[in-house]
C-alpha cells in the first residue's frame, strides 16, 4: 500500500517539474535567441517480488521476474537547439546565426556563450550586449585574415587594415556573413576592423543555462572549438536579423495538458491508496 502512495509522490514531483520547464518556455516565447527545455521521465528501481527461473530438465518451464515499479524520477531536461525563426530589424549590429555555433562574449573574466545577438557599440566604440557583455572576436593580420587571441570587438581604427592615413575618418561601417567588421572611411577605401569569433562544440546539449540567454561551458559540452563564421561547421552570420525564440507554442500548450492530468492522476492514486488504507484501519471496529 506504502508503494502506491510513494509513486504517487514521485508522479506528483516529476509532473510539477514538467508544469515548470513548460511555464518557462512559455514566458520566454518572445525572448531573442532563447532555446526551449523539455522534460525526460524515466522509471525507479523495481522491486523484485520473484526472480526468474531457468528451464530446467524436469520439463519445467522457465519463469520470468515479478516486479512491482515504485514510481517515477527526473532523467533529465533536454535544451532544443533548434534553429529560431528571424525577426529582420534593420539595424546592423544586430546579428542573427544561421547553422551551428554560437557568439562568444566576455563577462567580467568568464567567457560565456549566447545566440541572442541584440548588440551595440557603447560610448567606447567596443560591440556589447544589451547587459554589457563584450562580443569577442580576432584582430585582422595584412591580409585581412583573424589573427591571434580572442580580443573584444571594436570600432578602433588603430586596428583598421590597411593602416589609416592621417586626416581619414571612418564614415560607415558593415558586418557581412563571415563576421567581419568593415568600416569604409573618407578616402573612399574599406578597410577591416575586426572578425567576430563564433564557437562550436561537440556536445552543446551538454552546456550550462546561466541567464542572461547565455550558456557556460560544462565537463559533457567539451571546450569551445572557437574559429569564424562558416569555416569548421559554423554557421554565417546575419546582419540587421535577430534570431528569435524556437519556442513552439502549440507544442507546449500540449505539455501543459499532458503536464496537467498526469498530476491529476497521480494525486488520484494517493487520494484512492488512502481510501483502502481507511479501510484497512476501520475492518474491526
Amino acid at each position: 500500500m506504502l508503494r502506491s502512495l510513494f509513486s504517487g509522490i514521485s508522479g506528483l514531483r516529476v509532473n510539477q517539474t514538467m508544469l515548470d520547464v513548460t511555464g518557462n518556455n512559455i514566458a520566454n516565447a518572445n525572448t531573442t535567441g532563447f532555446k526551449s527545455s523539455t522534460t525526460v521521465f524515466q522509471d525507479t528501481l523495481s522491486q523484485v517480488m520473484n526472480g526468474a527461473g531457468a528451464a530446467n530438465p524436469n520439463n519445467n518451464g522457465g519463469t520470468n521476474p515479478v516486479q512491482v515499479g515504485l514510481g517515477v524520477q527526473l532523467a533529465a531536461t533536454v535544451t532544443n537547439l533548434g534553429q529560431g525563426s528571424e525577426q529582420t530589424t534593420g539595424r546592423a549590429t544586430d546579428l542573427m546565426l544561421s547553422g551551428d555555433g554560437m557568439f562568444v562574449v566576455r563577462k567580467g573574466n568568464e567567457t560565456l556563450y549566447t545566440r541572442a545577438g541584440a548588440f551595440s557599440f557603447d560610448n567606447a566604440g567596443t560591440l556589447v550586449s544589451p547587459t554589457g557583455n563584450r562580443v569577442q572576436g580576432y584582430a585582422l593580420d595584412a591580409d585581412g585574415a583573424a589573427t591571434g587571441p580572442l580580443i573584444d570587438v571594436t570600432r578602433n581604427t588603430a586596428n583598421a587594415v590597411p593602416a589609416v592615413p592621417a586626416g581619414v575618418e571612418m564614415t560607415s561601417y558593415s558586418i557581412g556573413s563571415d563576421g567581419k567588421v568593415t568600416g569604409l572611411f573618407s578616402d573612399g577605401i574599406q578597410r577591416g576592423l575586426a572578425q567576430i569569433a563564433i564557437a562550436d562544440f561537440t556536445n552543446p546539449q551538454g552546456l550550462e543555462k546561466v541567464g542572461e540567454t547565455s550558456f557556460r561551458v560544462t565537463a559533457n559540452s567539451g571546450e569551445a572549438e572557437v574559429g569564424v563564421a562558416g569555416q569548421g561547421g559554423r554557421g554565417t552570420v546575419k546582419g540587421g536579423s535577430l534570431e528569435m525564440s524556437n519556442v513552439d507554442l502549440a507544442a507546449e500548450f500540449t505539455n501543459l495538458i499532458l503536464a496537467q492530468r498526469g498530476f491529476q492522476a497521480s494525486s488520484r492514486v494517493i487520494t484512492t491508496s488512502d481510501q483502502v488504507l481507511e479501510e484497512l484501519v476501520n475492518i474491526k471496529r
